[in-house]
């Protein structure tokens, strides 16, 4: 536990560090604290804050900058969240009027990325979590099939599914029909659950094609989408390390590891922040991660967030994100309702 002298230094140095880039002296902190203190006894509040690890002394300079343990603090204890201009809170809600999925998700990044000056990043929904609005199956050659899902946000999905024999257009109508009317306004995932218990009731062979439809993979798709990396360029912390740049586009790129990360964040609620070592991901050692989850007629699908520097205004980023994810739920549960 801090005492109050120590609380109100600490937030100065970190919100100084932020605004400056520059590591604070104690005569500094002493001012701009409001505190009546000699820069003597800040010096010694330092050295105390420092070997909690709080604080560090970079070698360059006499003054002291905060570290990734510090920064949490100041999020957990100190951080004082500003509300958004409603102004721009209405036009963000202009920006993301209800849209197809993918346009609302590509214009949502575009966003974080254009109000932080950062990299903005919006997971895409699981498409087994995707609800259904119609089903239906072509034929090919042979026993090969084609089924098509069209999704209530309007996306249509093919896969190939090969049947147990040749099936007549009336059997594939009457499969089809089958779905739709059963499963319509469910997700993949419900459909698999609810029709274990209806295949017992139907011939082997259609049975066998309602299992082929259900398990057959789905086309992939970009898990998330990025906008902004180039942003990164322009950041002091990062301009100067063009490996640790690299590390960062690599990391973009590969998206498994950023993926495990994002889908981590859906199973907690509100914003979430993982400041450097954190994430558990190597590459955003110095970056911090802020995100926030959105769904869709209350349903998670997904979580968006920005990446940038643990210098960060954590104060004005994070009701950015927060804001953004509440209005793209709104947006993308309010077309869903149109298409359904």
């Amino acid at each position: 536990m801090l005492d109050e002298r120590s609380r109100i230094l600490l937030k100065t140095l970190v919100e100084r560090y932020i605004a400056e880039g520059q590591p604070v002296g104690s005569r500094t902190l002493s001012r701009a604290s409001g505190l009546t203190l000699s820069p003597a006894t800040v010096r010694n509040i330092m050295s105390d804050l420092e070997e909690l690890g709080l604080v560090m002394s970079p070698h360059t300079s006499a003054g002291r900058a905060p570290t990734a343990a510090g920064y949490r603090f100041y999020l957990d204890k100190l951080i004082a969240i500003q509300p958004l201009d409603q102004r721009l809170i209405a036009d963000l809600r202009e920006e993301l009027k209800p849209d197809q999925p993918q346009q609302l998700i590509r214009r949502a990044s575009q966003i974080l990325s254009e109000l932080t000056q950062f990299a903005g990043i919006v997971m895409a929904p699981k498409r087994d979590t995707e609800r259904l609005r119609h089903i239906e199956f072509v034929p090919l050659s042979g026993n090969r099939l084609l089924l098509i899902l069209v999704t209530q946000s309007g996306e249509v999905l093919n896969r190939l599914v090969s049947a147990p024999r040749a099936l007549s257009p009336s059997e594939l109508v009457e499969a089809s029909n089958f779905l739709t009317t059963h499963f319509a306004g469910k997700s993949l995932e419900e459909m698999r659950e609810a029709l274990a218990q209806e295949l017992s009731r139907m011939r082997e062979d259609i049975s066998d094609l309602m299992r082929a439809a259900l398990t057959a993979p789905l086309p992939e798709a970009d898990p998330y989408v990025v906008s902004g990396e180039n942003r990164l360029l322009e950041v002091g912390e990062f301009a100067s390390n063009m490996e640790r740049l690299r590390e960062l586009f690599s990391l973009f790129e590969q998206r498994t590891a950023l993926m495990r990360l994002l889908e981590q964040a859906t199973q907690a609620n509100g914003v979430q922040i993982f400041i450097g070592s954190e994430s558990g991901v190597a590459e955003l050692e110095e970056c911090s991660l802020i995100t926030a989850n959105y769904s869709v007629h209350g349903r998670i699908v997904g979580s968006i967030g920005v990446i940038g520097p643990t210098r960060m205004a954590y104060d004005r980023v994070i009701p950015i994100v927060d804001i953004t994810a509440k209005l793209l739920t709104h947006a993308l549960s309010q077309y869903e309702s149109t298409q359904g």
